[in-house]
Parts: C-alpha cells; sequence; structure tokens
C-alpha cells in the first residue's frame, strides 16, 4: 500500500492508551513485510529489527507512538446515558455532537449531545462544557445497554477519513498514525539499501498519558541513538508562528535540550544536501513528546526529534500534509544510510 492507503488504515484503528493491543498486532502485519524480525512486546509495542551489514556496527531506533487520544466509561445510568473520562489530553470544547464509539462487549456508536441554546440559562451561554457533566447517548435504554456496556470500557473518536486533495487529509488519530505512516515509507525506501547498521522501529504504546511504551521500550534495547517521529502544531489563524509550523514545507526538526546537537546538526545538513525541505523550533526544555522519555532512558541515549506538522491536534479531524510524510521520511532514511563510523562520530564526545 502507498502512504495515503496506509495512512487510511492507520487512523481507522484503535488504541486508547493501555488498550493497544489489537491495534499493535494489526500494524505488526504491516511492518512483516519490510522487517527481518517483528514482535509485539508486553506493553503492545511493536518492536521491528531491520538488520544491517555489518554485525558490529550501531543500532538506531526510530520510534513513532500508536496509540490517540480517548475515554473510559466512568457510568451507565438507567436511561441508557453513558459517563466518561479522558485518557490523554483532550479539550471538552471539541466534543459536543461528536461521534462516538464505546468498545464494548460489541461496539455500541454514540453521540455527545448537546443542550439546545434555546434552553441554556443565561450564565452558561458562553461556557465550555465540562467532562464530568457530558454524557453519550446511544439510542438504547438502559437494560439494552448494559447488555454490551460496562464501567472501564474502552471509547474512542468516530471519524471518517477525507482526502481533501492530492496533498491533505483529515480524520482521527493523524497524531500519531501520520508518523507510523511515515516509519513505513522510511522501510520502502530503504527496501533495497544495503545499510550498515541495524535499524530498529519501534511502534510504541502509552505516549498521550505517561510515555510508557517507549520509555519500556528504549530501556530494553538500549539503542546508541533514536531518532523520534512526532506530530506538531500545523499553523492556523492566530496561532503564533513560534509555536508552529507551516504543512507542505517539511517536518520540524527541534533544537534544545532534550536532542543531541550532533544529530540535529547532521539532519539539518543532510536536508540541505539531499534538496529536502525541514522547518526549525527551539525547545527550551521537555519536548512534551517521546524525545524527553528516550533521551534518558538506561545511561542516556542521544535522541533527536522530526516531527509531522498537522493542524487541529487532538480532534476527530486531525488534518496533514502528505508531503511533509514523504519529506521526513527521505530525511529519515537518508540518516539511517550513514555508516557505523559515521553515526560513531557523531556520539563522541
Amino acid at each position: 500500500m502507498g502512504i495515503i492507503q496506509n495512512l487510511e488504515y492507520l487512523s481507522q484503528l484503535v488504541a486508547v492508551p493501555g488498550y493497544e493491543r489489537d491495534a499493535a498486532e494489526k500494524c505488526s502485519v504491516l511492518f512483516s513485510d519490510w522487517c527481518d524480525q517483528v514482535r509485539v512486546d508486553k506493553f503492545f509495542n511493536v518492536i521491528c529489527l531491520k538488520k544491517g551489514y555489518n554485525k558490529a556496527a550501531k543500532r538506531l531506533m526510530i520510534t513513532a507512538h500508536i496509540d490517540e487520544i480517548g475515554f473510559l466509561v466512568n457510568s451507565v445510568d438507567d436511561k441508557g446515558f453513558v459517563g466518561i473520562t479522558n485518557v490523554g489530553g483532550i479539550d471538552s470544547k471539541i466534543l459536543l455532537a461528536q461521534e462516538v464509539i464505546i468498545h464494548g462487549r460489541q461496539d455500541v456508536v454514540g453521540i455527545i449531545g448537546a443542550t439546545p441554546p434555546h434552553l441554556l440559562k443565561a450564565e452558561d451561554v458562553g461556557k465550555a462544557v465540562k467532562l464530568r457533566d457530558i454524557r453519550i447517548d446511544t439510542g438504547l435504554s438502559g437494560d439494552e445497554l448494559k447488555k454490551y456496556v460496562s464501567v472501564g470500557d474502552t471509547v474512542s473518536l468516530r471519524s471518517k477519513f477525507i482526502k481533501m486533495n492530492d496533498q491533505k487529509v483529515s480524520g482521527k488519530a493523524m497524531d500519531n498514525r501520520a508518523s507510523i505512516a511515515c516509519m513505513l515509507e522510511i522501510l520502502r525506501l530503504l527496501k533495497d539499501v544495503n545499510h550498515e547498521n541495524d535499524l530498529i522501529f519501534v511502534a510504541s504504546t502509552q505516549e498521550e498519558t505517561y510515555l510508557t511504551g517507549v520509555m519500556t521500550a528504549s530501556y530494553a534495547l538500549r539503542p546508541d541513538a533514536a531518532i523520534v517521529i512526532d506530530t506538531c502544531h500545523g499553523d492556523i489563524p492566530d496561532l503564533p508562528k513560534d509555536v508552529s509550523s507551516t504543512p507542505g514545507k517539511g517536518p520540524e526538526i527541534s533544537i534544545g535540550p532534550n536532542l543531541q546537537p550532533r544529530l540535529v546538526s547532521k539532519i539539518f545538513e543532510l536536508g540541505k544536501e539531499n534538496g529536502i525541505p525541514f522547518q526549525k523550533m527551539v525547545e527550551a526544555g521537555d519536548t512534551g513528546t517521546e524525545a524527553w522519555a528516550t533521551q534518558v532512558s538506561a545511561a542516556g541515549i542521544p535522541t533527536a526529534l522530526l516531527s509531522i506538522p498537522i493542524r487541529y491536534m487532538h480532534t476527530a479531524i486531525e488534518t496533514v500534509n502528505l508531503e511533509d510524510i514523504k519529506y521526513t521520511a527521505r530525511m529519515v532514511s537518508e540518516f539511517a544510510k550513514l555508516s557505523s563510523e559515521q553515526l560513531g562520530e557523531l556520539l563522541c564526545l
């Protein structure tokens, strides 16, 4: 499958943090076409090895998280309304009139209703509804609903994958399925490349909560260096330029104490040499991505971060430019071609 086909398939997978098993198993099948070894670990991380030709060479980890924002059911009342709590960062303002799927004994489609403006109290007009006051309406009676739904069931956003034009698509979980699709594209680009270093691709879990998946995977794998691929905020009207990047102009490459300077400089160099557009972003502290957990795992792992700009993050209509996925894949594949000696020089004191 091509990038758009992979992305459509990946977008429709359900992987609420902590409950990624089904998505991980399906994702592992996609990677098995390109890698020498593929396995799913105890935290549902998909760990894939593409062997280099030098058994004494370095090990480069390339990671992107597979989980998505979602909910857990915390109440089911006698009238058939379902209460929820969030898993991951969700703004309650985007939830009203949203379609969802409750993953119980069988999937149940529901809607998050909104009080009509005619019936709102004057003091509530213009206020955002609180998550604890939100209920899902499934159209079922309480007795019927309880046959399928229980407290603790996961809930995901329901959204169609929309091809807006030849370059832009929209749907749920582009954060971070765009980066999973990017890793598959990297593997396609490297299919016939006789690279020296071992490449370990990790589709990691629980990033949207506590970075748990990449933390455990990094500690277990202990690569010599790592490249994290994630998404960043695409520019929209009135969003400051210092916190956003422009879709279609290449990945955002982060600079700061969370990132190893020599790795970052080499990525800049490779971008310029190969005519790959990129954007820079200064991160003075924690990047808020897996780069943070990766960098400090085990005895420390030199890390770089490339982010694909998306608009409307953490909604059901996250929008991405396919060219940015291609640019990011080209950039990382060029880095993956470095010899063991070249990579080693970047890691020297």
